[in-house]
């Protein structure tokens, strides 16, 4: 039986997870969705001081709260970034690390500062003209820049997001993840989803490239798996996302090598 502790990314929250949880729970496995504060059902609890700490410290609490031990924490997009700093802070209790079609954070990196300079602007300039500044609203689902390829979402899971988006706070896309080292060195899993533009393909090609920012991508506990899906694996494929985070605990998963 493995723990899995599902982060989910931005103006979303565990909601998402429903399938997946279900079908892991289905296969004797335990699994936590986290909804983060201001975000989901928790959403009336937003404020000016909501951050990435404040995120970090949900799932924190999840894991001690409900004694988890040898989690598999599950990061998708920006809940990368609370995944990766509660890793750090209670590696004693993370197994590994699911990089759901995200990059792979570092010590120092905000969540506006790992995108595109574009929509970073774009972001910016929406957070300050509908947000006050303080709130990202969600832009509509056609939106491909802010919320990612939508290929494979079922019109009733499309109306799902819509009427359950959050505005995400900016605090927790502006503060800086700070990481000890502790993360970094458990294993990982790098999970792609194709439609959205990530793939071990394009993976393989930096590395032959030798593109020094590779090096974290060879690394022998760092696995990799295909999705022929969108940007939304847990409402598209939840059987198939279901089936590779298993695969994942177990260690599975392709190798790539440096040239």
């Amino acid at each position: 039986m493995t723990a899995f502790v599902l982060v989910s990314g931005g103006y979303t929250g565990g909601w998402i997870w429903r399938e997946v949880a279900a079908l892991l729970r289905e296969q004797g496995h335990t699994a936590h969705p986290v909804t983060l504060t201001g975000m989901g059902d928790r959403r009336h609890l937003a404020g000016a001081d909501t951050d990435l700490d404040t995120h970090i410290e949900d799932i924190v609490q999840v894991l001690d709260h409900e004694d988890v031990s040898e989690a598999v924490m599950v990061g998708h997009c920006y809940g990368l970034h609370p995944a990766l700093g509660a890793a750090d802070r209670r590696a004693e209790r993370v197994a590994s690390v699911v990089y759901l079609d995200g990059g792979m954070p570092s010590d120092g990196d905000a969540g506006v500062d790992v995108m595109p300079e574009a929509l970073r602007d774009r972001l910016l300039r929406r957070a300050a003209e509908l947000g006050g500044g303080r709130m990202a609203p969600p832009p509509p689902l056609d939106d491909k820049e802010l919320w990612g390829d939508l290929t494979g979402v079922s019109p009733a899971d499309r109306e799902r997001m819509k009427r359950l988006a959050a505005p995400q706070p900016m605090g927790t896309l502006t503060q800086p993840l700070r990481l000890t080292g502790a993360a970094t060195e458990l294993p990982g899993t790098g999970v792609f989803c194709t439609a959205n533009g990530l793939s071990i393909a394009l993976v393989e090609a930096l590395v032959a490239a030798g593109d020094p920012r590779s090096a974290r991508l060879t690394d022998p506990k760092v696995g990799y798996f295909d999705l022929d899906t969108g940007h939304y694996p847990m409402l598209s494929q939840p059987g198939e996302l279901t089936e590779v985070l298993i695969r994942a605990a177990a260690g599975e998963g392709r190798r790539l090598k440096r040239p």
